[in-house]
């Protein structure tokens, strides 16, 4: 909900370290995958219970998404990169509620499956648009500069963040929260749905 309106304060920063990186030969692909490092990490310290430096590896991980993109705009995107991003961005979105799950499987497996579960039919709304999109010509740039249609919710890649900082500071109320954003993202798939069919139905191809 909050990712457009923090692009203009968080681009102009990225890029011009994107453009530093770039001149220095590195590839946003490569940033990519340090950032699945970071947070397959961010994972694995939660099933150790170490909450404070999954923490860290969760701002690395986003830190590096950040830039891959930064670096992709410097040079030129490719779609192999914009495949990498949203491939390994997801991986590590159901790595984090997986972790907390293994950690303390009695108090967090159920809201970890349901968070899980809103999850997928949230992504499954964002990658089905972002394919109808592409086939009716559409495009945006108001999320920044994507290799494919980025439609918006109420649950997004800023609220998903403040959600696992929020596990990783307060780990006793990982059920709580999980159910609420679980319902959250579930109300946003929701959403995009109606969202989707009102875009779809004034497209000026009468044939869709």
């Amino acid at each position: 909900m909050f990712d457009a309106k923090l692009r203009g304060y968080i681009d102009p920063p990225l890029n011009r370290m994107g453009k530093a990186l770039a001149d220095l030969g590195i590839t946003a692909n490569a940033v990519t995958l340090v950032g699945l490092g970071f947070g397959l990490a961010a994972a694995a310290a939660v099933a150790a219970g170490q909450y404070n430096t999954a923490l860290l590896f969760i701002l690395l991980n986003r830190f590096a998404d950040g830039l891959d993109g930064a670096i992709a705009r410097a040079v030129g995107s490719t779609h192999l990169g914009g495949f990498y991003d949203i491939t390994f961005d997801f991986i590590f979105y159901g790595a984090i509620p997986l972790a907390f799950a293994f950690v303390a499987p009695d108090q967090n497996a159920l809201a970890a499956a349901a968070l899980l579960f809103s999850f997928y039919i949230n992504g499954s709304t964002f990658l089905a648009f972002a394919t109808l999109a592409q086939k009716l010509g559409m495009q945006t740039s108001l999320r920044g500069k994507k290799s494919f249609y980025y439609l918006g919710g109420l649950a997004e890649g800023f609220e998903t963040i403040g959600v696992f900082v929020a596990f990783c500071l307060f780990p006793t109320y990982f059920s709580w929260v999980a159910w609420t954003f679980a319902a959250i993202c579930t109300l946003s798939a929701i959403s995009r749905v109606f969202m989707v069919r009102h875009m779809v139905l004034n497209h000026p191809d009468p044939s869709v």
